[in-house]
C-alpha cells in the first residue's frame, strides 16, 4: 500500500524531504521502480538475520540457477536462460554466495551481546497502519519488542560497509528522521499509550563484518520528529497549490 502511495511511508517522506519534485515524480508514475539481485538480498537478510532459517525458507529459494551444459557452469544472471528461469519461480532467488554472505551477517548479529538481548524476544516484520498529522501512514519495522527494561522496543537492522562512519551514514541517510516516524506513527496508533525506544543495529558489509547497536535519544526522536511534521504539513501544501520544487532552486555559493 505505501509503494502505491495509498500511505506515506518513511522512504516517501524521506524523498519528499530532499526533493518534492522527486516525490511527485515516483507517484506519478514516471520513475518506474527498479529491482535487481542487489535489493532481493536487501529484502533477504532481515528475513534471515532476525527470522531464522525456517522463516527464510519459506520466501526465498537458495539457487545459482540452470547450468550452462556448453560450460557446465549456472548461466550469468543477465542471460536469457537465467531471467526466464528465474521468472518460473515461485520464491525469490538468492544465490548461494549471496547466501553464505548473508549467514555471515546473521552470525555477527547474533553474536553481539546487546543485540542479541533486543533479539531475544519480540515480533519481525510488523505493519502499522494510522492517520498522523491527518496524514494516511504506514511503518514497516524490523522488529518490535514490547517490553524491554520495562520500554517497548522498535530495532531496524541496518548494513553498512564500516561502523567507523555509521553516525554521518545514518544522518546522511535519514535514520533518525525514519525512526521518529516510526515511533509517532506506533505512538499516534495506540493512542499515546506506546512511546517506543529507538535501536538501530548495523552490521558491516565486509570482514570482519562486525555489528554495533545505537541506542537513539530522546532528544533526537523529539527533534526528527517536527522535522517530519513540518514536511508533513509541505507536503499537504505542494498537493494543494500542485508546486513541486525541486530543492535546488537557489543560487549556492562554492568557495573551496
Amino acid at each position: 500500500a505505501a509503494r502505491d502511495g495509498k500511505f506515506l511511508s518513511s522512504h516517501l517522506l524521506g524523498d519528499f524531504r530532499k526533493s518534492p519534485r522527486l516525490y511527485q515524480k515516483k507517484m506519478n508514475g514516471e520513475i518506474e521502480p527498479t529491482e535487481s539481485a542487489a535489493l532481493a538480498v536487501g529484502r533477504a537478510v532481515p528475513t534471515l538475520v532476525l527470522e531464522g532459517r525456517s522463516k527464510f525458507d519459506e520466501e526465498f529459494m537458495v539457487s545459482d540457477g540452470p547450468v550452462n551444459p556448453k560450460t557446465g557452469e549456472p548461466f550469468g544472471k543477465l542471460t536469457k536462460a537465467y531471467k526466464e528461469w528465474a521468472a518460473a519461480q515461485t520464491k525469490d532467488v538468492v544465490s548461494g554466495s549471496d547466501f553464505a554472505f548473508m549467514s555471515k551477517l546473521r552470525e555477527s548479529v547474533w553474536a553481539h551481546p546487546v543485540a542479541r538481548e533486543l533479539l531475544d524476544d519480540g515480533i519481525a516484520e510488523q505493519t502499522v497502519r494510522t492517520h498522523y498529522c491527518d496524514e494516511p501512514c504506514q511503518i514497516r519495522m524490523d522488529w518490535f519488542r514490547a517490553d524491554y527494561d520495562g520500554r517497548p522496543v522498535i530495532c531496524d537492522l541496518k548494513t553498512c560497509e564500516t561502523l567507523d562512519y555509521f553516525e554521518g551514514d545514518a544522518r546522511r541517510f535519514g535514520y533518525p528522521q525514519q525512526m521518529a516516524f516510526y515511533r509517532e506513527v506506533l505512538r499516534t496508533a495506540s493512542e499515546g499509550e506506546v512511546v517506543a525506544d529507538c535501536y538501530l543495529i548495523a552490521v558491516e558489509k565486509r570482514e570482519p563484518m562486525r555489528c554495533g547497536v545505537w541506542k537513539l535519544t530522546d532528544g533526537i526522536l523529539e527533534t526528527c520528529a517536527l522535522e517530519n511534521e513540518r514536511a508533513i504539513a509541505e507536503l499537504r501544501k505542494c498537493r494543494r497549490e500542485n508546486v513541486w520544487p525541486t530543492r535546488t532552486e537557489d543560487l549556492r555559493i562554492l568557495d573551496v
